[in-house]
């Protein structure tokens, strides 16, 4: 079963979370273990595999970047621990990114290097916009999500890079 069989979804790339916490109760309460006791060990524990599946869910659906990363997993589109090339254009950007990272000292300006981040962010973003907003599973080709899995990689990387500036304040 997977997340979005779970909650009766249709597969999307970034799940209106406000919406789903009443599901996410009523589940909770259909699948709690404690609601088990009483039955057969079986029963017992697909209980508690659904509780745990349940939870799973939740926290993915509450990160658009972790459903992205699921969605792309359940296509087969993505591999745990996968060494994914990123395009050279952007490398050079991030490389540009990492000198400026390294040679800040106390005088530098953080705000300005968090604002390149934010803006390069923004920019990688508006190229799967469309496709991540709008995702309908019978309507966006493979082709495309490739491209979603590009943005993925990159955000992965520029975030990675955030937080290294973040813990540098």
């Amino acid at each position: 079963m997977t997340y979005f069989e779970l909650f009766e979804l249709p597969v999307q790339l970034k799940v209106n979370t406000a919406s789903l916490s009443k599901k996410f109760f009523e589940l909770s309460r259909r699948f709690h273990p404690d609601h088990f006791a009483g039955d057969n060990e079986a029963a017992q524990e697909e209980a508690l595999q659904k509780s745990a599946l349940l939870n799973k869910a939740w926290k993915t659906f509450q990160n658009t970047d972790a459903t992205i990363k699921y969605v792309l997993q359940e296509k087969g589109l993505l591999q745990e621990e996968e060494k994914y090339e990123l395009p050279p254009d952007f490398l050079m950007e991030v490389l540009e990114i990492n000198e400026q990272l390294m040679e800040m000292d106390e005088t530098s300006n953080r705000d300005q290097l968090f604002s390149v981040i934010s803006q390069l962010s923004a920019d990688i973003y508006e190229s799967v916009k469309k496709i991540v907003e709008d995702y309908t599973e019978s309507a966006v080709t493979e082709k495309e999500l490739l491209q979603v899995k590009e943005y993925y990689y990159k955000k992965k990387y520029l975030d990675r890079i955030h937080r290294q500036l973040t813990g540098m304040t």
